[in-house]
């Protein structure tokens, strides 16, 4: 099962962001990060959007876009998309199937209550606080 860590990557790069006193270029936090700086580039450019990060089109310069206290854990991964828990899906192939619509719709319900969950956890943690662990 291929897992997906751009959730996790997203959030070291902001706590990277958060401990540096001046804007940083992607490269050199690609670098500290140990990780592409045109998926870097990318992934800041939507959280650009979003507010979390400043940065100028075209131009390689980040610093956060907001205090690091009103950036919450919630707030990255929704300006992610919301990336989908669960590699688990149900299935949709006889949507005539009563068997499958029941299983569909507990399997459903099940997700998006952990969804639902994980928001609320997200939303209690913000930047500040990680960055204060690694101090």
């Amino acid at each position: 099962m291929k897992t997906n860590n751009r959730l996790s990557a997203t959030i070291h790069a902001l706590v990277n962001l958060a401990n540096r006193r001046e804007p940083t270029t992607t490269d050199a936090l690609a670098a500290s990060l140990e990780v592409n700086p045109v998926v870097l580039r990318q992934t800041l450019g939507g959280l650009r959007d979003a507010g979390l990060v400043r940065g100028e089109r075209g131009n390689t310069v980040w610093s956060l876009g907001r205090d690091a206290a009103s950036i919450s854990l919630g707030d990255i991964y929704v300006a992610l998309g919301e990336p989908s828990l669960f590699v688990l899906r149900s299935r949709s192939d006889n949507p005539k199937c009563l068997v499958e619509l029941s299983v569909d719709e507990a399997l459903l319900g099940a997700f998006d209550d952990a969804q639902r969950r994980l928001l609320e956890r997200l939303g209690g943690v913000s930047l500040a606080s990680l960055s204060a662990d690694v101090h």
